[in-house]
């Protein structure tokens, strides 16, 4: 299928099971998230603990993602490293494995410059046909894609997109003003979704979008349209579901919405931790107020 980079995209959950990846769970987490109408699926990103995945543990993961999904909405994998030749090996396994895309990461711990990033995604870009999104999330791997530097790369016909996670507005308006026409640009962070698409994206990547994943596409899809004081409404009611989310370190509270939804377990590696008891109070009380639990 034809990847169409609008809408809400949940980067899902790798559930575990005695430290092994529970099938049966990741099974029930896909089927959730296409029943709830989201827009597609990321599997292995930041939210799906790649970084604690083996490297087979990662291409098992990606591959039954596709084979399950089975073509009912698109599948974008995680394929992102901190080397630029595992990051393309990556790339070359999800397009042999049938993706609709893939979603690269900005290299992590590394500190490259922004000639490095350039050099390293258009490295990537080359070694396959794949819509390719970067993702860049400052606070996790420890560089910013500058705007300028995005925009260059929005040249590259199958760079298709960005999803943005610095949580700087104003550089989000930058590449969007400046950058190729058919390039889109995507939010990372859901308390920013409504703003950004305001500014001109087109949607988000989301690990907010594992509770109400209908509530989070109506809202982009509104601001499309532009209803933007329906949207508004929206953003506000889903503010206080995205601050629990994130009261701890991502995926740890989004598990637990989902084991309390009876969906998988919360079990999360090393060195993360489950949810604290604080955590899952004050994110039970929101799940109750919006009644999905």
């Amino acid at each position: 299928m034809a990847l169409e980079v609008e809408g809400v995209f949940a980067p899902n959950v790798t559930p575990f099971s005695a430290h092994s990846v529970d099938e049966a769970g990741l099974r029930r987490v896909l089927d959730y998230l296409i029943d709830s109408k989201i827009s597609g699926l990321v599997p292995c990103g930041t939210t799906g603990e790649s970084a604690t995945l083996s490297h087979e543990e990662h291409r098992r993961v990606v591959e039954l993602t596709i084979q399950h999904t089975s073509g009912r909405v698109p599948v974008i994998a995680g394929a992102g490293s901190n080397s630029t030749h595992e990051a393309t090996e990556l790339v070359k396994h999800a397009e042999g494995a049938g993706a609709d895309g893939v979603l690269v990461i900005c290299p992590y711990y590394n500190r490259p410059t922004q000639a490095g990033l350039i050099r390293h995604f258009t490295a990537v870009a080359e070694a396959t046909s794949l819509p390719l999104i970067m993702y860049n999330i400052p606070k996790r791997t420890g560089v910013n894609m500058d705007a300028d530097t995005a925009v260059q790369l929005s040249r590259i016909p199958n760079i298709v997109a960005t999803k943005e996670a610095s949580g700087d507005l104003l550089q989000v308006a930058d590449i969007i003003r400046e950058a190729d026409p058919e390039f889109a640009v995507l939010s990372g962070d859901g308390n920013l979704t409504f703003s950004i698409c305001c500014l001109g994206g087109v949607g988000g990547i989301l690990a907010d979008a594992h509770v109400l994943p209908g509530e989070w596409l109506r809202m982009v899809s509104l601001v499309a349209e532009g209803k933007v004081a329906e949207a508004r409404e929206i953003h506000y009611s889903l503010l206080p579901v995205a601050r629990a989310l994130f009261l701890e370190t991502n995926p740890a509270p989004a598990k637990a919405a989902l084991e309390m939804m009876g969906i998988c377990s919360s079990e999360v590696r090393l060195p993360l931790l489950p949810a604290t008891d604080s955590c899952r109070g004050a994110l039970r009380e929101e799940l109750n107020k919006v009644g999905v639990v």
